[in-house]
Order: structure tokens, then sequence, then C-alpha cells
């Protein structure tokens, strides 16, 4: 079978048109119709060598044997092309790097996946070989997403100090690149002949280094590995490795992962698997058969391996999921929220948090299951999914006071006022705890402050969501060493936020809530939190949004600080309907004088030191794309000027019409043998888009 290739590619750095700052440069493809030419493709599971004549092609991949036949052999003939609309293989449970393996029918040849390949100015990472599944290379950790993503490059960073913290109780040492050894020696000159004639110590440490197998180190499990993309991060940058399982439930998913660890040379770390993520869990649950770290990323959500991933991890073991049905959660659909986590969700403001603590909540409920319980020691909110590292524990006095750190939040359908309501309650009788169910509610069934009804969320984790000595400890390690990831600003300005949160406070408020309730001007941020502080109030932000307003304040003094701001900048009350939450608060007088005056100390540190604290959508409408729809694959992901170009007679491919890689490949793939676009309706049926 033959695909067309584009010869004599240029690859540049440019600035990134999909990134909120920093000016990172990316890969930018320039073609010319002249460039079109037909190229065969490797049947799937080889690895085909290089032509010696590329330039960006390394020697190291130019002579690669084939995965299955472990030698120098031809590749086996192509197979029949899968025509338009038709339905390709199952994908199993290709995971989060996202679906790039086992739902594809072909693969890059060599020549198209040098192009990966960084170039000036663009930090080395890991060679991966991808199938382009049907309608596009799609997911997080994918080729579109792999220089500016700060999800692998944290997870990196977690499970390294996770690894530091482990190891220290065995007497096991990790070294870093690029990270200075903590430890200074000083040296006595008076001394230094007298110290020179003594024998070294015996019991140095032992020490792990990246890339090496350490005896008694960490046992990894990626679950869902896709193409093996964070496997081999994992093997590539975390020290203190003993093994790491790369599983698949899809034969093609695994042969990539076989593929993409003979190129990187990986194989004495990652062993690739071919299991049901589940029953590969259930497997190990028992002892020492158990993962020290288990990492789930699906394409969606991770409901159904909770219950056997809470199961097999090692006891004070690093559970990592990540959730990306971030609209089933934020309260577009309760019920099915209740039917993967147990949990009903509700549209807030602070969607986002509550996110996070149904998660939590669901991860602990499975593991009361099991007499095991939950200790979050971090729970970030970022661009458009959600991600959650907890350590597991066994003890079943432990698991008791489970029910006390649930509760159900009670939510003003008017005016976003919200009240926390405790599951159970714990009460300690001198050295006894005694627990016992909660009493409530707390609210009538009126919201007090504008009339209007409640809404019911819940349960949902009501502890803190962050260990924040474990999260001091990631901050200062990427901080000391600021060069070991490309995100490391973006890293250090959400960690540096985390620390900052009140631990202690569940959800919060936001600015535009506040003043959209009474139809008055916004407040500023150090207006609003000197004014929350002037009146004895704890008050911070939230890395979940970046006008939140999290604060121990009671809703009735805040809406006191509110109405005080309305008189300084008042609105036409003869324009508030009587029946609005506007006209309900304002029409009570505060019972409080609020000073807006501006405080030093509320100007958070992170936001004075200018750190990089949120990701700004570069446009309209940016986000994850919708799935591509049968029969179309090139137009997945296309812009209008894209779609308009390939529909025009004569085909045009110009560098600004190529918004990303994955796009000019699907345009390869929609093109017959005369070079034009197929399966297009005629000319006089085409749409504008």
């Amino acid at each position: 079978m033959q695909f067309p290739l584009l010869n004599g590619l240029q690859q540049e750095p440019r600035p990134c048109a999909r990134r909120g700052g920093g000016g990172q440069p990316r890969l930018q493809l320039r073609a010319s119709p002249s460039s079109l030419a037909r190229a065969p493709v490797a049947a799937h599971g080889d690895c085909p060598a290089a032509p010696a004549s590329h330039p960006r092609q390394p020697e190291r991949l130019a002579q690669l044997p084939s995965p299955r036949d472990g030698g120098d052999k031809d590749p086996a003939p192509p197979g029949p092309r899968r025509r338009s609309g038709e339905r390709g293989p199952a994908r199993g449970r290709a995971g989060g790097n996202g679906g790039l393996g086992g739902s594809g029918q072909h693969r890059f040849s060599q020549q198209q996946r040098s192009v990966l390949q960084p170039g000036p100015g663009v930090q080395q990472r890991p060679n991966v070989s991808v199938h382009p599944s049907k309608g596009g290379v799609r997911g997080r950790e994918g080729v579109r997403f792999l220089a500016h993503c700060p999800n692998p490059s944290l997870r990196c960073a977690v499970i390294t100090e996770f690894a530091r913290m482990k190891l220290a109780t065995k007497g096991i040492q990790i070294e870093v690149p690029g990270e200075e050894k903590l430890q200074k020696v000083v040296v006595n000159l008076a001394e230094s002949e007298k110290e020179s004639m003594e024998p070294p110590p015996r019991d140095q440490p032992q020490t792990a280094a990246v890339g090496s197998v350490c005896e008694g180190g960490l046992r990894v499990l990626e679950g869902l590995a896709a193409s093996g993309l964070r496997s081999i991060r994992f093997a590539k940058e975390v020290p203190g490795l003993q093994a790491v399982i790369a599983n698949d439930a899809s034969a093609r998913a695994v042969d990539l992962i076989r593929c993409n660890i003979q190129l990187n040379n990986v194989g004495h770390l990652v062993q690739p698997n071919l299991a049901d993520a589940r029953l590969l869990m259930y497997e190990h649950q028992r002892g020492a058969q158990r993962f020290d770290v288990i990492d789930l990323d699906p394409y969606g959500s991770p409901a159904t391996f909770l219950d056997a991933a809470v199961q097999a991890v090692s006891e004070g073991g690093l559970l990592c999921v990540t959730c990306t049905d971030m609209a089933v959660m934020a309260g577009n659909s309760s019920e099915t929220c209740y039917s993967k986590y147990g949990a009903m969700s509700i549209k807030s403001k602070a969607c986002h948090e509550m996110a996070l603590r149904i998660v939590l909540h669901s991860l602990d409920l499975r593991a009361n299951c099991y007499q095991r319980y939950i200790v979050p020691v971090l729970s970030v909110s970022a661009d458009f999914y959600i991600r959650v590292f907890v350590r597991v524990y066994t003890g079943q006095a432990k698991v008791k006071a489970s029910a006390s750190k649930q509760g159900f939040v009670f939510q003003c359908v008017g005016c976003g006022s919200f009240h926390l309501q405790r599951l159970g309650k714990a009460v300690n009788n001198g050295g006894r705890v005694k627990f016992s169910a909660a009493t409530g509610p707390p609210v009538g069934s009126e919201c007090e402050h504008c009339g209007q009804r409640h809404q019911l969320a819940g349960p949902l984790w009501a502890e803190p969501i962050h260990d924040l000595d474990f999260v001091a400890q990631v901050l200062a390690a990427v901080s000391r060493n600021p060069g070991r990831f490309r995100t490391s600003a973006r890293i250090r300005g959400v960690l540096s936020m985390v620390t900052e949160e009140l631990p202690d406070v569940p959800l919060y408020y936001t600015l535009d809530q506040l003043s959209s309730t009474i139809h008055c001007n916004t407040p500023s941020l150090l207006q609003l939190r000197s004014a929350l502080l002037h009146a004895g109030f704890r008050v911070s932000l939230s890395h979940a949004c970046k006008n939140a307003v999290k604060t121990d304040v009671p809703p009735s003094v805040l809406w006191d600080i509110m109405r005080c701001w309305e008189k300084e900048n008042p609105v036409k009350r003869e324009r508030l309907s009587e029946t609005s939450p506007a006209f309900h608060i304002l029409k009570v007088e505060p019972r409080l004088q609020a000073n807006f005056s501006i405080r030093d100390d509320a100007n958070p540190s992170s936001r004075q030191q200018g750190l990089q604290r949120f990701q700004a959508n570069p446009e309209a409408n940016w986000g994850p794309k919708a799935r591509a729809r049968s029969g179309e694959p090139a137009f997945w992901g296309m812009n209008a000027v894209t779609r308009t170009a390939l529909r025009s007679p004569g085909l045009s491919l110009s560098p600004a019409r190529i918004p990303c890689l994955e796009v000019l490949y699907l345009t390869l793939l929609s093109l017959d043998s005369d070079n034009k676009v197929k399966g297009l309706p005629p000319p006089h049926k085409r749409g504008a888009n």
C-alpha cells in the first residue's frame, strides 16, 4: 500500500500559536505542492530503517532491527487499505498519551517520524513512534502537546520526590541530573593531611542514578500506556526505579511500545505487557506483588480502574489518577457523575475544585471496602483535566474516620452562597475517638440572603487535598534544578499557588460571581482580599481558578462586604426586579463597615514574583476537539481556513494553512493518486465550512 509522503520538509522553531505564554518554539512544517511524492509505509509492527541521507534521522535509529523478526529482514508486504468511512480496529483501552496506539491501522514511516525530532531551541525528548488513529493523532501527550504540556513533567517531578522519600528509609540516595548535592563538604586546611590518612567510611549510602536499575527501588505500573511515552520518560528522567511495566490492552499498542523501547534503549527498565489493566492489577494485590507507583491516565473517566488500583498499590504507595471527563464532574451530567464516582455534581463557579474532591471521595470510598484509606499529597486542576496524587495505607481504625472526611455542599441557585455539611462526626473524648452521624442541615428551605432554593452536591472529600510539606519538597526540587523540565516555570507557578492555598477551606467564590450577583462593578482582587483581611478573616487564591477567592468568612459577612462596596459603587436599584437576588441582598443594610484600603499582605508571593500561575487560552474556543466523524479523517481539528483550502479545486499546501503536524499527515492520507482530496462532494455542493 502506498501513502503520499512529503519530501524536502523544512523544520524550524516558531512561537507556538496554541500556547499561552513563554513564546516557546514548536515544530512548524513547510511544504509546497511539488514536494508531494509517493513512498511506501512499513507494515504494522515493523520499525524500518530510515534513509541514510535524511539529515534529521539519528544514526542510532538507522540500523534498528524489526522488533518482530529480530533481524535485518525486509518488512512484510503492506495490507489492504481501509476504505473511507470503514470502522477501524477496536480501541481496547489505550490510555492517555493519548490513544496514540491501539486504534490506528498504520504508522508514520521512519522518514515521517524523523520530523518529530526536535529542531534548534527545542529540548530533546524521547523518540516516539506513533500510530495515527482514526481521525488523527489525539491525546494530551501526542505530538501536538509533547513540548509544552505540564502533566508529564509534573508527574516525573512528583514521582522523583516520592522515590527520594521512599528510598531514604532503605538507605538509598537518588541522583538527579543537574541537581547540586545537598551535602556541603567543609575542608579544614590545617587537618587536611590527617584527614587524608584516614580510611574512607565503610557505610557509604547506596546511590541510584537515572537510567539504571535500582535493586530495592520502585516498581511502577503504567496501566494504560498506549505508545509508552510516559514509561519511557520515567526511565529517562526518574532515578531509583527497579522496573516500569508499560501495559496496554491492545496488541498493536504493545508492538508500538516495544518499538519505542528499542528506539530509546530503555529495555533494561521498561517492560511491555499485554493485558487488561484491571485484571493485571487484580493479579498484583497481594503483599510483595503490589506496585509502588500506579499511573492511570485514560481518555475519559478512570472510574472502572479505581477498584483494582487501590488494591494493587503497595502500603504507602503512590496512586496517580488523571480525569478528563470534566463535563460530567462540572455539573452537566449529574446522574452520570453519580454512576461513575458515587457523587452528585452541580454547576458551580468552584466546579474544578469540586471535581478534585469528587475523585478523592471516590478513591477513598473504594479503598475503604478493603480496610484501606487515602492521603492526598497533590491535587491539581490544569487546562481541561484534573490530576490527583494520593498515598494508600491500610488501617481499620483510620478507615472508621473516613465518614467524617466526606461532606455535602448546599449551594444557593440565586446568589451562589454555599455551606458544607459533614457526613459524619468524630469526637475525641480523652484520647478515645467516638464516631457518630452528623446533624443538620446547616441551611433552611430558602436562602437567607436571596430567598432562592438550594442545590445539594456530594458527597465529596472535605479534608485538605494537598500535603503541603510534600508539595514544598517538589517545589524546592524544581526550583533548584530549573533546567530539568521545559515546563519548570509553570510547574513552579502552580505549586507556589498550591502552597499558598488555605488547606482547611473547601471550595471558593469568584470575583465575577460576587459582583454579577448584585449587578455592580467588580472590585479588584487586592481590594476584596484586603477587605477580608481587615475584617479578621483568612483569604487565599486557588490554583484552579484565576479570580478565585478562598476564604473562611461566613456568607453573611461576605455579602456585608459586597454591600459596602456597592455603596461606594452604587447601582440603579430602580432597575432591579423585586424577585432578583440583587434586590433581596441590597435591601439589607450592612452590619459592618468594610475597609478596602490595600494591605501589603493582600498580594500573595506568587503574584508579586510574576510566576506563570495560569495557562491562558491563546484563542477563542481553544481546548479539546470533538471526536472524529467516520468518513472524514482529514477534517478533525482543522480550522475554517484549512477546510476551505482542502475543498477548493487544486489543493494548495502553504505554511499558514497547515496548523499542526497531525492535520498535515491527515491531509496526506486524504489524497488520491492524482493528489486530489478524496471523499468530498462535488464543487457545487460544497459548503463554506
